[in-house]
């Protein structure tokens, strides 16, 4: 993995919204210590899990977007910005753009030789991240996927000792679940064939929303650098009379509540085109 280089610009003060985004608190971490692979890693980690809004030369037009790109060292970039304010900041006029996870678009200019402008000049996370680091990054997302499971749960147990760095990145995606789940247990589980691992289960989900959750605690796991007890994920209704006995064993975990009446999500959605996650959008 090759680590972002800080861009040229100089003088940022953190423009277009004064208040300090999870991305901005990665950013930071990462540079106080840029020969900690962990820390670029948590920064490009928290770069896929954020909504990031990308210019566009033109109007979106039959489920493409066409991203205006620049150049640096020879290099093609895509701006982006974590933040509407921030884009908006950077523009100071209206112009096409698209909002879209940052997974999302990680995955559409991987192999592309196309790198990513963050915030340019409106924000302290201002970085370059270059298209080594995004080919890095698609290839542990494409890997992210959520476990199947090892078979049929025999008994559940005391969860296992979790590596604190993984606890810390599911305390971290578990934060933007407000909404999505009423409650979440983690537990230890003995398989029917033999073994035991760690369960996660998510009580009471939002309809739709098991797939984002899933895949939130796969990814969790994959930018993970320790070697811990597998990690499944399930989902249960209130009244499932198994809560009796993880809830006799487990640990709870309570999800933060709903802001403002409304369920935070994982990441934003992509605006049409590509509001439909199975069909995300294309470049041009």
């Amino acid at each position: 993995m090759d680590d972002g280089k800080e861009a040229a610009a100089a003088g940022i003060s953190g423009g277009g919204g004064a208040a300090q985004t999870s991305l901005d608190r990665a950013h930071a971490a990462m540079i106080a210590d840029l020969d900690d692979p962990a820390r670029r890693a948590a920064f490009l980690e928290e770069l896929a899990a954020s909504g990031l809004f990308i210019l566009l030369k033109e109007e979106a037009r039959g489920g493409a977007i066409d991203p205006q790109l620049t150049e640096a060292d020879g290099r093609r970039l895509v701006l982006a910005f974590d933040r509407e304010e921030r884009l908006a900041a950077f523009i100071r006029e209206p112009a096409p753009n698209a909002a879209l996870p940052g997974r999302m678009l990680v995955e559409m200019l991987a192999g592309r030789g196309i790198g990513i402008l963050l915030n340019p000049g409106v924000a302290p996370s201002q970085w370059i991240i270059e298209p080594e680091a995004v080919d890095w990054l698609a290839g542990v997302l494409s890997s992210a996927l959520p476990s199947a499971g090892e078979g049929r749960i025999l008994r559940f147990l005391p969860p296992p000792p979790l590596a604190p760095e993984l606890l810390a990145r599911l305390d971290a995606r578990l934060a933007r679940a407000g909404g999505l789940a009423r409650a979440a247990w983690l537990v230890g589980v003995a398989h029917e064939g033999g073994g035991e691992g760690a369960l996660l289960v998510f009580v009471d989900p939002l309809a739709g929303s098991e797939a984002a959750l899933a895949r939130a605690i796969a990814e969790s796991l994959a930018f993970s650098d320790v070697s811990d007890p597998a990690l499944d994920v399930a989902f249960l209704e209130s009244g499932d009379p198994r809560l009796e006995e993880i809830a006799r064993h487990g640990l709870r975990i309570e999800l933060p509540a709903v802001k403002h009446g409304a369920a935070e999500r994982l990441t934003p959605p992509a605006v049409p085109p590509g509001s439909d996650p199975e069909k995300p959008p294309r470049l041009r």
